[in-house]
């Protein structure tokens, strides 16, 4: 196992922990999340190793391998009563974390269009074949007001861009953003789930975030309207409130 402490880690704020985990677009994409969430709660935001140019050590090539660095992450930190927030592939992260803690380590769940299992008749968009307008055109309800034309872009920020599609392929390319073997595992995890999804996710659609919701035993589906894959940057207020009302509902009902 990858030495934790080779992970990029940002922490803020005070109260009940929140681990706020970010998908392929990286730490950006969760920032107004955590924003927020620093207000009442102790964040806590890992950079994935290979993002934002960090290092991805070579035993760092999957899903899994994610899970068990960031579940060791928090055992380091003697945290619990953990909230568990996952973007996108940082969705799917936090499934598996969900599945593999100790009792009382993580007390519930947060999937934001979560990645990560097989939904037979619900296609994920091949995210790897789009180009950036593509990428815009399935990932917002307003692709116009999201979308930047790359030729607009610092060279450095397009660097980076390209080492985080390039270490998104290493741990969710193959298979293809799915475990063929996590949609039946989920049930294994008892604590309270909510699944956020945007009404316009052009990557997974609301379909397959339902299908999502209903293999655990205690979660609910909620659909945010007017967003796409990132719900929290297109309909931040809608998001937040969903997510307030989550955490301050222990038991999930």
């Amino acid at each position: 196992m990858s030495d934790s402490h080779a992970l990029t880690v940002d922490a803020a704020g005070d109260g009940r922990p929140a681990l706020i985990i970010h998908g392929g677009g990286g730490p950006m994409t969760i920032a107004a999340i955590v924003g927020h969430l620093a207000k009442t709660m102790h964040t806590i935001t890992p950079t994935l190793p290979g993002w934002n140019g960090t290092e991805r050590p070579d035993d760092i090539q999957s899903i899994p391998d994610l899970a068990a660095l960031l579940l060791q992450e928090l055992e380091e930190r003697d945290l619990s009563d953990v909230l568990v927030i996952g973007s996108s592939i940082g969705g799917w992260i936090g499934a598996e974390m969900a599945i593999r803690t100790s009792e009382g380590r993580i007390t519930g769940l947060i999937l934001i269009d979560a990645m990560g299992i097989e939904v037979p008749g619900e296609t994920i968009t091949d995210f790897f074949a789009l180009d950036a307008r593509g990428v815009a055109e399935h990932s917002f309800h307003d692709a116009e007001k999201f979308y930047v034309d790359p030729a607009t872009r610092a060279p450095e920020e397009l660097a980076v861009m390209q080492a985080n599609v390039a270490a998104l392929r290493v741990v969710a390319g193959d298979p293809y953003m799915h475990d063929p073997g996590l949609r039946e595992r989920l049930g294994e995890a008892s604590i309270p789930v909510l699944v956020l999804w945007g009404d316009s996710d052009g990557i997974a659609s609301p379909n397959y975030g339902r299908a999502y919701a209903e293999s655990f035993s205690n979660a609910r589906f909620e659909l945010v309207a007017d967003a796409g894959h990132l719900p929290q940057i297109e309909q931040p207020a809608a998001t937040f409130a969903l997510i307030d009302a989550f955490s301050n509902d222990r038991d999930g009902s």
